[in-house]
């Protein structure tokens, strides 16, 4: 039975999780829980006043993270879009040149898109462009993806113990992937993992109502705390999920990989939520890899074969705005593991039957 425990505020929860030693806290809740007022309440409890100065021990992203980023679309004459920061102490780190910020960032987004921006220190405005495209206006996940690398080159800070951002002992996540798709949750969510594993002294909390989001986390960092936060009319619970196996949209993603496979619209990102299904098996099942969840006609070399291909073709840096259709080879290498996979564990044919949308 995992442990489920009752609390009256969201404050109490927030209190609950600062006392936890561990490195990583991940919260399951949907929309309307409460998440975000909790990553506030969080906040709160380590406000402390230096030098006159007020000072929190909790660098977080959330919802008003981005608030705090407007466009200026130029309505009158329609030639110049700029992104318009508001006034806040988190772009303290524009005064001057010394952070270096406009690399930093750009650092972060190379990995995500193929557009390119400007940063004016001095007016806290920012302009996009593309090729020979300036001032343009990016979509909104393209501004959605420029915010999350903006605050990554900031984490980077705290996680590099900048002198300048010594009081983060916190860094609180929630939900940093609005309006992106799911190959690009996949991707976010990823490379937040290995930016946690490469942290040494700081703490994480991360809370989402995202099913996908919250699988690749739960699978990249085994060893984090997770729970499932959910409301009651005068009360909130804490559940601890202490068992490491998969908790959300195992079968989703399984019904909508097999709508993909007959389709034939096969893309490269569709390789993550394939080893993303079959990693959560391998756990369930108390196997060491997810190589142990495949299927052969023939002999083991043609399991290592599908096993490379799959660890290739799950890590490869592309664009998340560009998805790449795979190869005519590679589709028939994903189609084999998938259908092999679904017959090998006795899946209900009626469970493929439904009409849900694509990943």
């Amino acid at each position: 039975m995992n442990q489920v425990e009752e609390f009256n505020t969201l404050r109490e929860i927030a209190n609950r999780l600062r006392s936890n030693p561990k490195k990583v806290q991940l919260l399951f809740a949907h929309n309307g829980t409460g998440k975000t007022r909790l990553s506030r309440a969080f906040k709160k409890l380590g406000e402390y006043e230096e030098n006159a100065e007020q000072k929190s021990d909790t660098l977080y992203f959330n919802a008003f993270t981005e608030d705090l980023f407007h466009w200026d679309n130029d309505l009158e004459h329609d030639t110049t879009r700029v992104l318009e920061l508001k006034d806040s102490k988190f772009f303290k780190v524009l005064d001057g040149d010394g952070f270096d910020m406009q690399n930093r960032v750009r650092s972060f987004l190379n990995r995500y898109a193929d557009f390119d921006f400007d940063i004016d220190n001095a007016t806290r405005k920012i302009s996009f462009s593309r090729q020979d495209n300036e001032n343009i206006k990016v979509s909104r996940g393209e501004e959605n993806i420029f915010i999350w690398s903006f605050f990554l080159a900031v984490a980077q800070l705290a996680i590099d113990n900048h002198e300048d951002y010594s009081w983060v002992k916190y860094i609180y996540i929630d939900d940093p992937i609005s309006s992106l798709d799911d190959n690009n949750v996949i991707v976010v969510a990823s490379h937040l993992a290995q930016l946690i594993k490469a942290s040494n002294d700081k703490k994480f909390i991360i809370s989402t109502h995202h099913g996908l989001f919250y699988n690749v986390i739960f699978n990249e960092l085994k060893s984090a705390d997770k729970y499932l936060l959910t409301k009651n009319q005068d009360s909130y619970k804490l559940e601890s999920l202490t068992k490491d196996t998969p908790y959300y949209q195992h079968i989703a993603i399984l019904k909508d990989l097999k709508k993909i496979a007959d389709s034939g619209e096969i893309y490269t990102y569709h390789f993550n939520l394939l080893r993303n299904v079959l990693e959560k098996t391998a756990s369930f099942h108390g196997f060491d890899k997810f190589s142990d969840c495949i299927k052969v006609e023939d002999d083991d070399n043609e399991k290592i074969i599908h096993a490379r291909r799959i660890n290739i073709l799950s890590h490869g840096n592309y664009s998340i705005f560009e998805p790449q259709e795979m190869q005519d080879e590679n589709k028939e290498h994903f189609r084999r593991v998938l259908f092999n996979f679904i017959e090998e564990y006795g899946f209900n044919e009626e469970l493929f039957n439904t009409q849900e949308g694509q990943l």
